[in-house]
């Protein structure tokens, strides 16, 4: 584990800092000593946040003759490898295509550096016309002399040039032991400088800007930091800080113009011990190296603003190495790994990604990001003009921020700086580093190198030995490389570090490892979507796209635990690499034309590589698919289910077939070289859902049947029958399952899961059959639930009713058995379950059978609506009616009560009444003989006059009947009880008063001395006057009014709707000795009797209250009436004087139309006398009346306007 100092560092590094931050590395060493042991399984489970494959087998050709690569470099669309044995290959990504391979030292190569750098991406437009040379070519096995490296000879065959692209206009510089510098063109093998410095050269960075300044800088064992500017191409030349004669003489002479322009040696800063490091910034703006003193960064001259010039190669910060025991000696001997940071490269946090709302499935593991979302994020980072640097020196990390400087302050205030320099954090490690990067802006990527104690003990005591041991001594003590991932904010690595497989890693030393990293690329859709791989770089093979995952190395093969490992002895697996001895010295570049890019390089994600002498490695960001591979592998099929539920693409990882394909005819499968470099952030939402839905349902099938086995060995049935109904989808799996959960009597855990819907192919009615089997035998209460869902179609109903049937007959379940404290109970169950079987099988009657055992009148009723059952019941109608009443209600219970009891078989026998099924004769008949039914049969004569039908409560969409139907039924209905119309008399004067008053109005079928009888004895006055009027006892019909009910408005009305003048007489005979009746005649009699006869009629002397009033209020009606009659009378007189004008006017004025030119009828008027009218033509032709539709003719005698039409 990587322990961290908590504190940070803004300038140099203060006195025994890195001495306390020992003291807590001890302290907490101690703490988790214990706990080591019980975290090893766990820290096995944890998913890696990383993924790796081998790249070893696509660099064959590097490891010819022996060889093993010593520098490494990767960027843009360029792996760029340096050997031990001094040669240079350069190879094309992704499909590691050689561009070149040559061989610019005779020894180790140390560094490997580009201008530019990045270097461009390849683009469509601009080299989709270009191809890659495939002509062999190869490297002498001696080693070159400066001239021939400056200059090729017969012995070193001509090299067919590279294609001149952007993204191939790079210069590559490389160091080496042998103490030369190399400039070299990719494109153009003439364009070549090779500088001798004497000394062997650690490293060197050229200038991003190489192609405009020709400048480079170098530094190695002599300890100066040496800018080098121009140089003759082609040319071998000695640095003028060799010291040298030749050296001095051809800078001296070059000083006065007379010697050749072999560039000129800048010592830029010196006397702090050997370089191991140098890099350029990606903005060009600053140079930083390491000595054995510490850290250097200084101020370049490019990009310098004319206020600026002072600032040129000035030096801006320093910061010591650690104070630390070992560091004195290890210093100089530790390379120090330098990384720029490109910020817009880096891999989303797991916070980013969840702001953005994007659903992440596990440690930034997202489903979908899109460009749009990254740049959401980042718009709001740090400046550009902030540059971010990271150095891994020993066991040391350091986050530099650099940006520009401003005044200075203390000794030097107010002095402008050349920049600003702020030491952000510094961390510890166990390890020594060899290789550092950022994965996202809060995680660091750490290439971790280890040795073991007992290896570095033994080491120890052979040093004590005096015979000293003849031979060269190569360590083997070393461990496993790893490659972890540390929190910057806690110091604290966030998974288990990753233990790499490389080969004869036991020999190896921490500057035999390299890391490099490709960052993400956003591109446009447009971009992804250009033409492919082979228009884009030209010349390379279909089959580079055709790849296949089967030499993936997932962490379950490529790597382990750092514990076991350390805990155990070396593999010899892990030493059975072979060597490379016998391999050829020729590198031909169409060695690996045929061979397949590997699927995992061709990620759009973060590219990580890390380089041995021996190995190549990659690591990517897992994907969705990754992911789902590693859940199932550890048997988390539930997880695993619901990812590839919530994203059906992770189905995409079943390997893929290769398939070959001419080089000349790109295949669907391959993409171009700029979708190569793109991430997933700018994939479009096509590509995920290019998948295929059956392979996704297909490994849904096969995790949910594998989560299934996992539970049901686990022995928890309960959840095991949640998951069948959410994984099973197939009527075979849920045969199969169901007799499993069968075999374990497991039926109660499986049965609500089961499908309620037939699936297609139709699951076996046995699956059901034996279920319903199970809980009608032991446990009835569940089968009614069971049946509820499951439709009869499901299953064979006969086999079901079959088994009910028998178990009621064996009489172990009766209605008096008592279950639960529950009489009938069970037996209750299987009789409404046998009922719903019955109706199933259609057999209703028998159904009917079963619900009148069980007293549901509910049931009841509704299968005798539906099923039109009356019939075969209609001898017991009262008992019918008297269904849901019981003998406690029809006693005591009031009428409104035994109403609603009784509404739905009354309507029932109305409906049957009109269907002609029970006509009413029946149903009064058995009403009127049985006691206590008199009710009923009112509430049976009520509903057929008011046409209320009966309406079934299980109709699917039950609809309230039309007006018409209500009032044809209502018709009918009224007809059927005229038939009854004295019976209906009695019943509805006894029951219903209004209703009775209503029959008498519209009925003509009752007998009125009958009627009457009963209005009298039930003194219903209103009904009595309206059947004496009925029978023309008109003046007894009036005297009743004026007498008992003393109503004189009722009086009048009865006289107005008689409109019988001896009536009014009689009225007012009646009304002359009482006032009210008076003042009432004056006020509402108005113009249906002469007023003057009226008020003539009042007694002298008769004191009447209110005669003013009554006797203005006539008035004041008459001459109402007298106005409007008025008003009327001048209307249509001016009507008719329009009328009139309207005529006149049309009799004076012409009218012009066509005549007929042809020949007049000769008897068309023969006989004037006797004209018969004629309907008016329904088409008016022209020249004909438009009145009676006859031609008009040229000097006809009839008149135009004619008062017969």
């Amino acid at each position: 584990m990587a322990l961290g100092l908590n504190g940070e560092e803004k300038s140099n590094d203060p006195a025994g800092l890195f001495q306390k931050a020992q003291v807590i590395d001890d302290m907490a060493a101690r703490s988790d000593q214990n706990e080591e042991e019980e975290e090893e399984d766990d820290d096995e489970d944890d998913e890696p946040r990383l993924k790796y494959a081998s790249l070893t087998k696509s660099q064959g050709q590097v490891y010819r003759n022996g060889d093993a690569t010593s520098a490494f470099l990767v960027a843009g669309d360029k792996m760029i490898i340096g050997t031990h044995n001094g040669n240079i290959h350069v190879f094309l990504l992704p499909s590691f295509q050689s561009l070149r391979a040559y061989r610019p030292h005779s020894a180790s190569i140390t560094s490997v550096s580009i201008s530019p750098f990045p270097p461009p991406l390849p683009t469509a437009k601009s080299e989709s016309l270009n191809k890659v040379p495939v002509e062999p070519r190869s490297l002498s096995a001696r080693a070159p002399t400066s001239q021939d490296t400056a200059s090729p000879s017969a012995k070193n065959p001509r090299q067919v040039p590279v294609p001149a692209t952007p993204s191939n206009t790079i210069h590559i510089a490389t160091s080496s032991i042998d103490g030369n510098v190399c400039i070299s063109s990719l494109i153009d093998s003439k364009d070549v400088l090779l500088r001798n410095f004497g000394r062997p050269v650690q490293a060197v960075a050229i200038s991003p800007e190489y192609r405009n300044d020709r400048s480079y800088i170098s530094g190695g064992l002599a300890g100066n930091l040496v800018l080098t500017i121009g140089g003759r191409p082609g040319i071998s030349s000695t640095s003028n800080t060799t010291g040298g004669a030749v050296s001095t003489a051809s800078g001296w002479l070059g000083t006065i113009g007379l010697g050749t322009n072999n560039g000129t040696d800048t010592v830029l800063h010196s006397g702090e011990g050997s370089i191991s490091a140098i890099k350029w910034s990606l903005s060009g703006r600053y140079v930083v190296w390491v000595n054995e003193q510490g850290i250097k960064i200084m101020r370049s001259s490019l990009h310098l603003e004319s206020s600026e010039i002072d600032f040129a190669w000035k030096r801006i910060s320093h910061i010591d190495r650690p104070n630390l025991p070992g560091w004195e000696e290890m210093a100089g001997l530790w390379k120090a790994r330098l990384e720029w940071v490109d910020e817009d490269g880096l891999e989303l946090d797991n916070e980013d990604i969840r702001a953005i709302g994007i659903p992440e499935v596990k440690n930034g593991i997202a489903a979908s990001i899109t460009s749009t979302d990254v740049q959401s994020i980042r718009r709001n980072s740090e400046s550009k003009r902030i540059e971010k640097l990271l150095v891994g020196w020993g066991g040391t990390i350091w986050i530099i921020k650099v940006q520009p400087g401003g005044t200075a302050i203390g000794k030097e205030s107010g002095e402008r700086k050349a920049g600003l320099v702020e030491v952000v954090t510094i961390l510890r490690t166990d390890c020594i580093i060899s290789g550092v990067s950022l994965y996202t802006p809060k995680l660091l990527l750490v290439l971790a190198y280890l040795t073991s104690d007992e290896g570095q003990k033994n080491r120890d005591s052979n040093s004590q030995h005096d015979t000293p041991r003849r031979g060269v001594h190569r360590r083997q003590n070393a461990l496993q490389p790893e490659m972890r991932i540390i929190d910057i904010a806690t110091k604290e690595e966030v998974c288990v570090a990753d233990t790499l497989k490389v080969s004869r890693f036991q020999s190896l030393s921490a500057t035999d490892y390299h890391l490099g990293v490709l960052p993400l690329v956003k591109t446009s859709t447009k971009v992804v979507t250009q033409r492919g791989a082979l228009e884009v770089i030209g010349g390379i093979g279909g089959g580079l796209w055709d790849v296949t995952r089967d030499a993936t190395m997932y962490p379950t093969r490529l790597f382990s635990s750092a514990a076991s490992v350390r805990s155990s002895g070396s593999n010899s697996d892990l030493q059975s690499g072979k060597s490379a001895a016998g391999m050829t010295m020729d590198i031909n570049v169409a060695t690996f034309r045929g061979q397949g890019a590997h699927p995992d390089i061709m990620t759009r994600s973060m590219k990580i590589f890390i380089q041995s002498p021996y190995d190549c490695v990659l690591a990517t960001r897992p994907t969705i698919a990754d992911h789902l591979s590693w859940l199932e592998v550890h048997e988390r099929y539930e997880e695993a289910w619901n990812l590839i539920d919530a994203y059906p693409e992770a189905a995409n990882s079943l390997p893929e077939k290769t398939t070959d394909s001419s080089p000349g005819t790109p295949t669907k499968a391959q993409a171009s070289l700029v979708e190569f470099f793109a991430d997933d952030i700018s994939q479009t939402a096509s590509s995920q859902t290019r998948y295929s839905n059956s392979q996704a349902e297909k490994e849904k099938r096969h995790l949910g049947e594998m989560w299934l086995q996992q539970l049901i060995k686990k022995c928890d049935w309960t959840r095991a029958g949640q998951v069948a109904g959410q994984v099973l989808s197939t009527s075979s799996s849920w045969e199969h399952w169901v007799w499993v959960f069968a075999e374990a009597n497991k039926f109660q855990e499986v049965t609500p899961y089961v499908p309620s819907v037939q699936m297609q192919p139709p699951l076996s009615s046995s699956v059901y059959e034996v279920i319903l089997g199970h809980y009608i035998s032991h446990d009835r209460p569940r089968l009614n639930d069971v049946l509820e869902r499951w439709s009869p179609e499901l299953f064979n109903v006969h086999t079901i009713i079959a088994r009910i049937e028998g178990k009621l007959k064996v009489g172990d379940v009766r209605e008096d058995t008592v279950e639960d404290g529950i009489a009938g109970r069970d037996w209750q169950i299987l009789m409404k379950n046998l009922a719903k079987l019955y109706l199933a099988d259609g057999r209703a009657k028998d159904a009917l059978r079963c619900y009148i055992k069980l007293q549901d009148a509910d049931a009841a009723m509704t299968l005798i609506g539906d099923y039109r059952l009356v019939e075969a019941i209609s001898d017991d109608l009262p008992g019918l009616i008297l269904l849901r009443i019981s003998k406690e209600q029809q006693k005591s219970a009031p009428l409104t009560e035994l109403e609603e009891a009784s509404i739905e078989p009354i309507r029932l026998l109305v409906d049957e009444a009109h269907h002609g099924t029970v006509r009413p004769e029946i149903v009064i008949s058995q009403l009127e003989n049985r006691s206590g039914m008199l009710p009923y049969l009112f509430f049976y004569l009520r509903a057929l006059w008011n046409g209320d039908t009966y309406t079934a409560p299980t109709s699917p969409s039950p609809e309230h009947p039309s007006p018409k139907s209500i009032n044809l039924a209502a018709t009918e209905g009224k007809s059927l009880v005229n038939d009854h119309a004295d019976l209906a008399v009695s019943l509805f004067a006894e029951y219903d008063r209004a209703l009775f008053f209503t029959f008498l109005r519209s009925s003509q079928s009752y007998t009125l001395e009958k009627a009457s009888t009963i209005c009298d004895s039930r003194q219903y006055i209103p009904e009595l006057v309206y059947l004496l009027a009925k029978e023309g006892r008109t003046r007894q019909a009036l005297s009743i009014i004026i007498d008992k009910i003393a109503d004189v408005s009722q009086a009048i009305a009865f006289a107005k709707e008689q409109d019988d003048p001896d009536l009014w007489d009689d009225l007012l005979d009646y009304s002359m000795n009482k006032p009210t009746f008076i003042r009432g005649l004056l006020e509402e009699v108005g113009t249906s009797i002469n007023p003057i006869a009226l008020v003539r009629r009042i007694p002298e002397g008769l004191e009447i209250e209110g005669l003013r009033q009554g006797l203005s209020r006539m008035i004041r009606e008459y001459e109402l009436q007298d106005s409007i009659s008025e008003g009327v009378a001048r209307v249509l007189r001016g009507e008719v004087a329009m009328g009139m004008n309207t005529l006149r006017t049309g009799q004076k004025k012409g009218v012009k139309f066509d005549i007929v030119h042809q020949a007049r009828p000769a008897s068309r008027h023969s006989n004037k006398n006797h004209i018969h009218p004629k309907e008016r033509p329904k088409v008016i032709k022209p020249g004909h009346c438009a009145g009676c539709g006859d031609a008009f003719f040229e000097d006809g005698e009839t008149s135009l306007l004619n008062i017969n039409h």
